[in-house]
């Protein structure tokens, strides 16, 4: 009887922590010497039937992280902070160059291609999740 209910609590346990959001490919673009701001990528599946967002995102890389986008304003391609991304129930929303972002303003230092930076994403349901992204050569979305 004792087995059982170990097994029971155990398994109860992992189902509560067990994360709602997935956190896939996530990367950050590399920078030339003394270029003070990149960007991370991913995407975020939602495996659950509530909407959630992410809030928040922050990382020792840089002075200030701060969630992004881009949109076409009096016929200009202009980015933007956002107070949140959301992630709509049993769905994913992709972070993409020239669309939602995470932004890293006044990096500490350049970031070479094959580097890891930890981040840390905050979610609207009370979830916080340590990511590791590894640095990227990426040239998309760099046109303007």
């Amino acid at each position: 009887m004792k087995k059982i209910l170990f097994l029971f609590l155990l398994g109860n346990f992992a189902i509560l922590s067990a994360s709602s959001i997935e956190v896939k490919e996530p990367y950050v673009r590399a920078t030339p010497p003394n270029m003070k701001n990149t960007a991370s990528f991913m995407t975020l599946e939602n495996k659950t039937d509530k909407n959630i967002s992410l809030i928040k995102a922050s990382s020792d890389v840089a002075k200030f992280v701060e969630l992004h986008t881009h949109d076409m304003k009096n016929g200009v391609m202009s980015m933007y902070e956002v107070e949140k991304i959301d992630i709509l129930a049993n769905s994913n929303t992709v972070l993409q160059p020239s669309g939602f972002h995470i932004m890293f303003i006044d990096l500490n230092k350049s970031l070479e291609n094959g580097e890891k930076v930890d981040l840390t994403l905050e979610f609207s349901n009370g979830e916080t999740q340590k990511v590791t992204a590894e640095v990227k050569n990426v040239m998309h979305g760099m046109k303007h």
